[in-house]
């Protein structure tokens, strides 16, 4: 149940409505807006104490309409926000008017490595520089990255190229280590619903990449971007990243590339696509990349390697320069007929 308040509501009109919920033993969620203010009620409400509220706050003053949420989640929902997020995180706008491209290797493997990726990246017009520093890997003998080293480097090099930064951060207790050396922190799609990491991201108040899990529902997906908002963070970027794939003889992953139009009608949050993850296969990142503008993306991320045959991590996926520069011209030609522009 939503209470959307009158335009010019008053402090006190606005906690008498909040006193009925309370009265009622459940805690409001107050909702600024962009026009106007509302409060959510819990959906956890019996029929006739629905009843039996909305009636109570429908009577008090300041109050313009008591109506029924369709969804979960309040703060994520474009029902409450209606106008766009934007979020902003140095010379890149998540959100605005162009079309953001986050690219980088998947992991940080030396200081050589990763400037000569980092001025690849430059190079063609990307904004947001990605390396993994802590690896999450399906087997335990996989390469786990250089962990605290791998930030230094990323910290290094993102100050001495000027691009914005992003890393993975796997637990709550690295939160704090990981944001004092990247501009955001990326929640990877394994850590979807670890709550704690989640709360404890919000709180850092820094700007958050959210992943989708590979089996999550837009639901799901979009209560775990709740715990963030929660928090009181409101700079949340969400990344379809595919999903759970019926074959794997050919796609490491299936991109819900409807998913993108789903989440920009249901959320008021940037929407980000990643087509490396999404195929896990080099030569078709390009083609869903272009795929995920002309559906309504505000970015991508993907991954490029000085070297791919070299990469200690996701060497299929990763683009070569010659493939990130045909990649970015492509994108380039195409964004105009999609009203943006790199």
């Amino acid at each position: 149940m939503i209470v959307v308040m009158q335009l010019g509501a008053t402090q006190a009109q606005i906690d008498a409505v909040c006193k009925v919920i309370r009265d009622h033993g459940h805690e409001p969620l107050v909702l600024p807006g962009e026009d106007r203010l509302a409060v959510g009620v819990p959906d956890s409400l019996g029929t006739d104490e629905r009843s039996s509220i909305e009636g109570q706050i429908a009577r008090l003053e300041g109050v313009s309409k008591v109506t029924q949420t369709s969804s979960p989640y309040k703060l994520a929902s474009r029902e409450f926000h209606r106008i766009g997020t934007k979020v902003t995180v140095g010379p890149a706008t998540f959100g605005g008017e162009k079309f953001v491209v986050i690219a980088g290797p998947c992991s940080v493997e030396s200081y050589d490595q990763f400037r000569t990726s980092a001025e690849i990246v430059k190079q063609n017009g990307a904004k947001v520089l990605r390396g993994g520093a802590f690896k999450p890997r399906t087997s335990p003998y996989s390469f786990q990255g250089l962990q605290l080293e791998g930030l230094k480097i990323i910290q290094q090099v993102g100050g001495e190229t000027g691009l914005t930064t992003i890393s993975e951060v796997m637990a709550a207790d690295m939160v704090e280590t990981v944001a004092e050396h990247v501009d955001i922190l990326q929640i990877g799609a394994r850590s979807m619903q670890n709550f704690p990491l989640l709360i404890q991201a919000g709180q850092s108040r820094k700007p958050v990449f959210l992943k989708r899990g590979p089996s999550a529902t837009i639901d799901e997906f979009l209560l775990a971007a709740e715990y963030l908002l929660n928090q009181g963070n409101d700079q949340v970027i969400l990344c379809e990243r595919g999903i759970m794939p019926l074959d794997r003889a050919y796609t490491r992953n299936t991109l819900d590339l409807a998913a993108v139009p789903v989440l920009k009608e249901h959320t008021h949050l940037p929407v980000v696509v990643d087509p490396s993850h999404g195929t896990g296969v080099a030569r078709y990142v390009e083609p869903m990349a272009k795929a995920a503008l002309v559906a309504g993306a505000d970015g991508i991320m993907v991954e490029t390697h000085p070297e791919p045959l070299t990469a200690l991590s996701d060497a299929g996926q990763a683009l070569d320069p010659a493939q990130f520069g045909g990649l970015m011209d492509a994108l380039r030609a195409l964004a105009p007929a999609c009203g943006t522009s790199l």
